[in-house]
């Protein structure tokens, strides 16, 4: 997994979320949100379950403000999905790994 200290540019960003050959899971969040505190081991667990199967990572909001912009990422944590250059799941809010493992599992189902 990706941490938020890549230094991530628009066109990084966009390349990856483009071009990577399988979808791209992406956790907006800061350090000082206490719900991103708390869904961060989940998000850690998820990308170990699902390594053959997708891309994670995570984007700092207050480092990469032109990005969260960019997708509209208006509350923290956000979780996106990402398949060929476009949005195929998003949850705002902290989230359980079983709730959030649903909303990937029925993301991946639409691939």
């Amino acid at each position: 997994m990706e941490t938020g200290n890549k230094r991530w540019t628009q066109k990084s960003f966009d390349d990856l979320i483009r071009n990577s050959e399988k979808p791209v899971l992406v956790d907006f969040w800061a350090a000082w949100c206490g719900p991103c505190k708390m869904v961060s081991p989940v998000i850690e667990r998820i990308a170990k379950d699902y390594s053959g199967r997708m891309t994670t990572v995570k984007v700092n909001v207050d480092k990469k403000p032109h990005i969260a912009v960019q997708y509209r990422i208006e509350s923290i944590p956000t979780i996106m999905m990402f398949w060929r250059g476009g949005p195929i799941m998003r949850v705002a809010g902290a989230q359980s790994q079983a709730q959030l493992q649903r909303h990937i599992d029925d993301a991946l189902s639409d691939i």
